[in-house]
C-alpha cells in the first residue's frame, strides 16, 4: 500500500484527489495539509511515500517545505502539484528535491500512475508533458548550471547519450531501445548519472541538461 499525503491551501482540490486516491485498492490517504508547515509536521507523524505538494500556499510555501522535507532521514517523495501556465518557480521546487511534478487537471489514471512510478524511481508524467514544463523553464530562466552540480565531463559518452534522452521526457524502456541496451543497463547509466551530478529526480536531470546546454530546443536526439 503506498501512503500519500495531500497538500493544497484549496480545501476543494485535496477532497479531490482524496476522493480519487481513496478509491483505489493500492493507495492510502494518510492525511491532508493545507500549508507547508502542517504538511511537515504530517510527514513526521505519518510516514508517507509520497507527498502531493502545492506550490503557493500560506505560512510555509511548496518550495520551502520540500527543501525541509528532504533533510530526513527518511524523506518521501515530493510531487508538485502546479498549474502549468502560471507557476514560474516549478523549477525552484524541483531543484529542491521534488521528484517530479503534477498537472492539476491531469486526467486521474495518469495522476495515479504518477504516483506509483514515483515510489518506483521511474518517470513520473507523460514525456510531452515534461518537455513542454522543461522547456517553458528553461525559457524563463538564465542558462547557466546548476550551483551544486559538477561539471559534465564527469560523465561518459553513453552516459551523456542517456541525460540527452532523459531531457527530451525518454522513459527507461525507449532509452533502452534507441541506444540498444538493455533497460537494466539503461537503469544503471540513469542512476550513475543522477550520482555523478548531484540531483535526486530525472525532471533535475532534465533542466540541468538545458541549463548547461548539452540539449537545446529542438536539436535531434542520439539513437545509436
Amino acid at each position: 500500500m503506498i501512503r500519500v499525503l495531500v497538500v493544497d491551501d484549496q480545501e476543494l482540490v485535496r477532497a479531490g484527489f482524496t476522493a480519487l486516491l481513496e478509491a483505489t485498492d493500492d493507495l492510502d490517504v494518510v492525511g491532508e495539509a493545507a500549508d507547508g508547515a502542517t504538511a511537515i509536521h504530517m510527514v513526521e507523524q505519518t510516514r508517507p511515500d509520497v507527498v502531493l505538494m502545492d506550490i503557493r500556499m500560506p505560512r510555509l510555501d511548496g518550495i520551502a517545505a520540500t527543501r525541509r522535507l528532504m533533510r530526513l532521514s527518511e524523506a518521501p517523495h515530493v510531487l508538485i502539484l502546479t498549474t502549468f501556465d502560471t507557476d514560474d518557480n516549478v523549477f525552484d521546487a524541483l531543484e529542491a528535491g521534488a521528484v517530479g511534478f503534477l498537472v492539476k487537471d491531469t486526467p486521474p489514471t495518469q495522476l495515479l500512475d504518477a504516483i506509483r512510478s514515483a515510489v518506483a524511481g521511474g518517470a513520473v508524467i507523460s514525456p510531452a508533458t515534461t518537455r513542454r514544463l522543461v522547456d517553458r523553464i528553461v525559457a524563463s530562466r538564465t542558462p547557466t548550471p546548476l550551483p551544486s552540480g559538477p561539471a559534465l565531463d564527469r560523465l561518459t559518452e553513453r552516459e551523456r547519450d542517456v541525460l540527452q534522452l532523459i531531457a527530451r521526457g525518454r522513459s527507461n524502456r525507449e532509452i533502452a531501445a534507441l541506444l540498444h541496451i538493455s533497460e537494466l543497463t539503461t537503469k544503471t547509466h540513469v542512476s550513475r548519472v543522477l550520482g555523478k551530478l548531484e540531483l535526486t529526480s530525472r525532471v533535475q536531470a532534465a533542466v540541468y541538461a538545458y541549463e548547461t546546454g548539452l540539449v537545446r530546443p529542438g536539436e535531434v536526439p542520439p539513437t545509436a
